[in-house]
């Protein structure tokens, strides 16, 4: 038991942070709302965007809304058809999941920590 367990601190020392959980509806909303999260997408690369509670996105250059649908995120854009994503959170961490795949990930801050 005692070399599983310094296996699994090992482990999380070594990467960091716990490894992601599937989150519910609630806790994505509670996670992002009033919260700025800055990180990678694979797809498109780096982005910073604030989720204003009132389901507004805000980044550098443009808007857009976000929702909770169930136990996914979902994001609209102008010009672009909604979009939904499952999350993974731990802490701080989020890790965004289309298709069953890690499509990106982010660092969460309250507030609008870029001022959008």
């Amino acid at each position: 038991m005692r070399s599983t367990f310094l296996l699994a601190f090992a482990f999380v020392m070594a990467t960091g942070s716990a490894a992601l959980a599937a989150a519910t509806g609630d806790q994505i909303r509670t996670a992002i709302s009033d919260s700025t999260v800055q990180g990678n997408m694979d797809a498109s690369g780096p982005y910073a965007e604030y989720y204003a509670p009132d389901g507004t996105i805000k980044g550098k250059d443009y808007t857009g809304q976000w929702s909770v649908e169930g136990d996914a995120m979902c994001f609209a854009y102008e010009g672009t058809p909604k979009t939904c994503w499952n999350v993974e959170l731990s802490g701080d961490q989020v890790r965004w999941i289309k298709n069953g795949a890690s499509q990106g990930t982010g660092t969460i801050r309250k507030g609008n920590a870029n001022g959008f």
